[in-house]
């Protein structure tokens, strides 16, 4: 009998198992509303409630920051809706309460740090 020395087949090699990645969160932006002196705070208070939905107090809270500091952060969120909210200032129309009035208050979207 001859002994014959069989190698075993060659494995197959296998890709290396792929590292999960976290799942990133989207990045966030700041709609923030920029002081002026051309909008009464019936004027913001109201708008704040209609296109935030904030209620009195706190759009009136937002309104005395934005008078006071110059500027105020209305809503974070993704930037399809942030640049959403920032439009829909745009468009709020003037305050009628304010004969020198001619548009609408300014808004800005700004990348949430981290």
């Amino acid at each position: 009998m001859n002994s014959t020395t069989v190698s075993p087949a060659p494995r197959p090699t296998l890709p290396a198992p792929k590292k999960e990645k976290p799942p990133q969160r989207p990045k966030l932006y700041n709609v923030i509303l920029l002081d002026d002196n051309d909008h009464t705070y019936d004027y913001v208070i109201g708008m704040l409630e209609k296109l935030f939905g904030y209620s009195a107090e706190q759009a009136y809270q937002l309104a005395c920051s934005v008078d006071t500091t110059g500027r105020v952060v209305v809503e974070t969120a993704p930037l399809e809706r942030a640049e959403f909210k920032r439009d829909q200032i745009h468009a709020f129309g003037r305050d009628w309460r304010i004969p020198r009035c001619c548009g609408s208050m300014t808004s800005i979207v700004e990348l949430v740090s981290n």
